[in-house]
Protein backbone atom coordinates (compact mmCIF):
# COMPACT_ATOMS: atom_id res chain seq x y z
CA UNK A 1 0.00 0.00 0.00
CA UNK A 2 1.22 3.47 -0.89
CA UNK A 3 0.67 6.51 1.28
CA UNK A 4 1.28 10.17 0.53
CA UNK A 5 1.73 12.58 3.41
CA UNK A 6 1.62 16.31 2.73
CA UNK A 7 3.04 19.07 4.89
CA UNK A 8 3.89 22.74 4.76
CA UNK A 9 0.50 24.38 4.37
CA UNK A 10 -0.86 27.20 6.47
CA UNK A 11 -1.74 30.88 6.54
CA UNK A 12 0.41 33.33 4.62
CA UNK A 13 0.02 36.99 3.77
CA UNK A 14 -0.36 38.05 0.14
CA UNK A 15 3.03 38.20 -1.51
CA UNK A 16 4.46 35.56 0.81
CA UNK A 17 5.86 32.10 0.10
CA UNK A 18 5.20 28.54 1.11
CA UNK A 19 6.79 25.21 0.32
CA UNK A 20 4.60 22.15 0.29
CA UNK A 21 6.06 18.67 0.65
CA UNK A 22 4.58 15.31 -0.22
CA UNK A 23 6.40 12.22 1.00
CA UNK A 24 5.53 8.84 -0.45
CA UNK A 25 5.93 5.57 1.38
CA UNK A 26 5.05 1.96 0.70
CA UNK A 27 5.91 -0.72 -1.79
CA UNK A 28 6.87 1.63 -4.61
CA UNK A 29 8.94 0.25 -7.45
CA UNK A 30 8.70 3.21 -9.80
CA UNK A 31 7.11 6.66 -9.85
CA UNK A 32 5.79 7.66 -13.25
CA UNK A 33 4.50 11.13 -12.49
CA UNK A 34 3.89 13.40 -9.53
CA UNK A 35 1.68 16.42 -9.31
CA UNK A 36 -0.05 18.95 -7.13
CA UNK A 37 -3.73 19.81 -7.49
CA UNK A 38 -5.84 22.34 -5.67
CA UNK A 39 -9.50 22.86 -4.97
CA UNK A 40 -11.11 26.02 -3.69
CA UNK A 41 -14.73 25.99 -2.45
CA UNK A 42 -17.01 25.55 -5.45
CA UNK A 43 -14.71 25.21 -8.47
CA UNK A 44 -13.45 21.88 -9.64
CA UNK A 45 -10.06 20.57 -8.65
CA UNK A 46 -7.38 21.90 -10.94
CA UNK A 47 -3.84 20.89 -11.72
CA UNK A 48 -1.25 23.26 -10.30
CA UNK A 49 1.93 21.55 -11.49
CA UNK A 50 3.22 18.15 -12.47
CA UNK A 51 6.57 16.51 -13.08
CA UNK A 52 7.31 13.30 -14.93
CA UNK A 53 9.91 10.70 -14.06
CA UNK A 54 12.04 12.22 -16.81
CA UNK A 55 11.86 15.64 -15.23
CA UNK A 56 9.40 17.28 -17.62
CA UNK A 57 7.24 19.84 -15.86
CA UNK A 58 3.85 21.33 -16.54
CA UNK A 59 2.28 24.34 -14.82
CA UNK A 60 -1.14 25.90 -14.78
CA UNK A 61 -1.15 29.28 -16.49
CA UNK A 62 -2.31 30.90 -13.27
CA UNK A 63 0.87 29.92 -11.40
CA UNK A 64 3.56 30.08 -14.09
CA UNK A 65 6.53 32.09 -12.91
CA UNK A 66 5.45 31.86 -9.28
CA UNK A 67 5.52 28.13 -8.60
CA UNK A 68 8.22 25.47 -8.96
CA UNK A 69 7.73 21.73 -8.65
CA UNK A 70 10.73 19.58 -7.78
CA UNK A 71 11.56 16.08 -6.63
CA UNK A 72 13.98 14.44 -4.24
CA UNK A 73 14.10 10.90 -5.62
CA UNK A 74 16.14 9.59 -2.71
CA UNK A 75 13.38 10.63 -0.34
CA UNK A 76 10.43 9.89 -2.67
CA UNK A 77 9.30 13.42 -1.94
CA UNK A 78 7.83 16.02 -4.27
CA UNK A 79 7.89 19.71 -3.39
CA UNK A 80 5.87 22.70 -4.49
CA UNK A 81 7.58 26.03 -3.92
CA UNK A 82 5.03 28.82 -4.16
CA UNK A 83 6.05 32.47 -4.25
CA UNK A 84 4.20 35.78 -4.66
CA UNK A 85 1.10 34.15 -3.29
CA UNK A 86 -2.29 35.69 -3.98
CA UNK A 87 -5.70 35.37 -2.36
CA UNK A 88 -6.79 33.31 -5.38
CA UNK A 89 -4.23 30.66 -4.39
CA UNK A 90 -6.29 29.86 -1.30
CA UNK A 91 -7.34 26.21 -1.63
CA UNK A 92 -6.85 22.70 -0.38
CA UNK A 93 -3.75 21.43 -2.14
CA UNK A 94 -3.36 17.69 -2.75
CA UNK A 95 -0.51 15.70 -4.18
CA UNK A 96 -1.06 12.91 -6.64
CA UNK A 97 1.34 10.25 -7.82
CA UNK A 98 1.17 7.62 -10.52
CA UNK A 99 3.28 4.72 -9.37
CA UNK A 100 4.15 1.10 -9.90
CA UNK A 101 4.07 -1.05 -6.80
CA UNK A 102 4.82 -4.67 -6.00
CA UNK A 103 1.14 -5.39 -6.66
CA UNK A 104 0.09 -2.99 -9.43
CA UNK A 105 1.75 -1.93 -12.64
CA UNK A 106 0.00 1.45 -12.49
CA UNK A 107 -2.06 3.10 -9.78
CA UNK A 108 -2.80 6.68 -8.85
CA UNK A 109 -2.57 7.70 -5.23
CA UNK A 110 -3.80 10.87 -3.54
CA UNK A 111 -2.67 12.60 -0.41
CA UNK A 112 -5.15 13.75 2.19
CA UNK A 113 -4.93 17.38 1.18
CA UNK A 114 -3.49 20.38 2.97
CA UNK A 115 -4.99 23.84 3.33
CA UNK A 116 -3.20 26.89 2.00
CA UNK A 117 -4.78 30.21 3.02
CA UNK A 118 -3.61 33.53 1.66
CA UNK A 119 -4.95 36.40 3.70
CA UNK A 120 -3.85 39.59 5.37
Amino acid sequence: QVQLVESGGGLVQPGGSLRLSCAASGNILNIYQMGWFRQAPGPQRELVASISSGGSTNYADSVKGRVTISVDNAKNTVYLQMNSLKADDTAVHSCNEAVRTTTYWYIEVWGQGILVTISS
